[in-house]
C-alpha cells in the first residue's frame, strides 16, 4: 500500500501513460519501462542505494535541473495541443516512433527527482524497518504494486476511449496535463 500510494499520486510519468493509453501508442514500451524502472529504483534503495545519495546531494541537485527543464518543454508542448485542440482518431497529429516514446518514458522516470525521493529513499527506507528479510518482501510487495499500477493505467485507459472522442476532452486533458508538468517544474526550480 506504501509503495502504491506514492506511485499512484498524479505527475508527469502518470500523465504519460495515460496519455499513451488513450492513444493505443505502444503502450506496453511504456508500462514495461515505468514499471522496470521502479522495480529497479525499488531494488536500489532496499539494497542500501539512498544512502549514498544521501552523501552525494549533487546527483539530485542535477536531475532536479534536468527535470524542471524537460517538464517546463513538455508542459508548453501539453498547453499548445490544448490550444489546438484533438480528438482520439486524429491523424494530423504526429504519431511518436517506438524510439521516441522510449526516450520520452525514460525521461519522464528519470528525470523526475521525485522517483528518486519516493522509491529509492523513502522506499528503501521504510523497508529498512523490515530487518533484512522482511525488506525484500516489502520490495516485493511495492514491486507488484508498480506493475499493477502502471498495467491498469496503460491499458485501463481504454475504458475513457468514448469520452476521448471528443475534442473538449483532449483539450481538458492536455490543459490539466500542461498544469501539473508547469507546476511540477516550478517546484523543482523553487527547491532548487
Amino acid at each position: 500500500m506504501t509503495g502504491l500510494s506514492l506511485i499512484m499520486a498524479i505527475g508527469a510519468q502518470n500523465a504519460f501513460v495515460l496519455r499513451q493509453g488513450l492513444r493505443r501508442r505502444h503502450v506496453l514500451l511504456v508500462v514495461a519501462v515505468c514499471a522496470g524502472s521502479d522495480l529497479m529504483l525499488i531494488m536500489a534503495g532496499v539494497a542500501g542505494i539512498g544512502t549514498i545519495v544521501e552523501h552525494a546531494p549533487i546527483v539530485l541537485v542535477l536531475v532536479r535541473w534536468f527535470g524542471a527543464a524537460f517538464l517546463f518543454c513538455y508542459g508548453l508542448l501539453a498547453a499548445l495541443r490544448a490550444i489546438r485542440g484533438g480528438y482520439l482518431e486524429a491523424t494530423s497529429e504526429r504519431q511518436l516512433s517506438a524510439p521516441a516514446v522510449l526516450a520520452a518514458a525514460l525521461a519522464f522516470t528519470l528525470l523526475n527527482p521525485h522517483v528518486y525521493l519516493d522509491t529509492v529513499l523513502l522506499v528503501g527506507s521504510i523497508a529498512s524497518t523490515h530487518g533484512v528479510p522482511g525488506r525484500w518482501w516489502f520490495a516485493a510487495g511495492a514491486g507488484v504494486a508498480s506493475i499493477g499500477w502502471f498495467t491498469t493505467l496503460g491499458y485501463g485507459a481504454r475504458a475513457l476511449t468514448p469520452v476521448f472522442r471528443r475534442r473538449n476532452a483532449w483539450r481538458v486533458l492536455d490543459a490539466g496535463i500542461a498544469m501539473v508538468m508547469l507546476t511540477l517544474a516550478a517546484s523543482l526550480l523553487i527547491g532548487a
